[in-house]
C-alpha cells in the first residue's frame, strides 16, 4: 500500500473519530471494540519501512516513543470522555474540552517525533503513524468499555445493579 493511501486512511480515521467526539453518541458493540485497531495494526505491519534500515536502533526508539505516545493519548482521551447511562440503561459518551486538548497535545508530540526523526535523517514511514493511532484507539476503546460497565443508570437502579435496556414491544 502506498504512503499516500496510508495517510488518507489515517486522516479518514481521525476525521471520523473527531466528528464522533463532538456529539453525544451511544456506546454500542462493546464486543467488537478491538476491530478497528486490529485493522490499523495489520495495515501498518504489512508494509515495508516500518523501521529505517539505515538507522535501526534510533528508528526503533522513535517507533517506541510513537507507541508510548499513542498509549498515553488513548488513556487520556478515554479518561476525559464523559460516560453516562440514560434511564433506559443505554450508555452514552461525549468528548469534553479536555478531550480536545488531549488531541492537540498528542498531535503536537507526534509532529515533534516526526521532526526529531527528520533532523536525524530517519524516515519512519506512515506505518508508525497507523500503529500509534491503533494504540490510541485500542486503549481508549478498552477503557471506555470498562467505564461503561461500571456506569449506573442516572435514576439509580434498585439494589445497586446496572439498569438493563427496556425491550420495546413491536406491533
Amino acid at each position: 500500500m502506498s504512503a499516500l493511501v496510508n495517510v488518507l486512511v489515517a486522516v479518514a480515521v481521525v476525521a471520523l473519530i473527531v466528528s464522533r467526539q463532538v456529539r453525544a453518541q451511544q456506546l454500542t458493540d462493546a464486543k467488537r471494540w478491538w476491530i478497528v485497531p486490529a485493522v490499523l495494526v495489520y495495515l501498518s505491519v504489512r508494509q515495508q519501512g516500518l523501521v529505517d534500515p539505515d538507522h535501526h536502533v534510533v528508528s526503533v526508539l522513535l517507533l517506541g516513543a510513537e507507541l508510548v505516545t499513542g498509549l498515553l493519548m488513548g488513556a487520556a482521551w478515554a479518561w476525559t470522555t464523559k460516560v453516562w447511562a440514560e434511564p433506559d440503561g443505554s450508555v452514552w459518551t461525549k468528548g469534553t474540552r479536555a478531550t480536545a486538548a488531549v488531541w492537540g497535545v498528542g498531535i503536537a508530540v507526534r509532529l515533534g517525533l516526526v521532526g526529531l526523526g527528520a533532523l536525524a535523517g530517519i524516515h519512519l514511514g506512515t506505518g508508525a503513524l497507523l500503529l500509534g493511532l491503533a494504540a490510541s484507539l485500542l486503549v481508549r476503546s478498552g477503557i471506555l468499555v470498562w467505564k461503561a460497565q461500571s456506569v449506573r443508570a442516572s435514576y439509580g437502579a434498585a439494589g445497586g445493579t446496572t439498569a438493563r435496556p427496556l425491550w420495546k414491544d413491536r406491533v
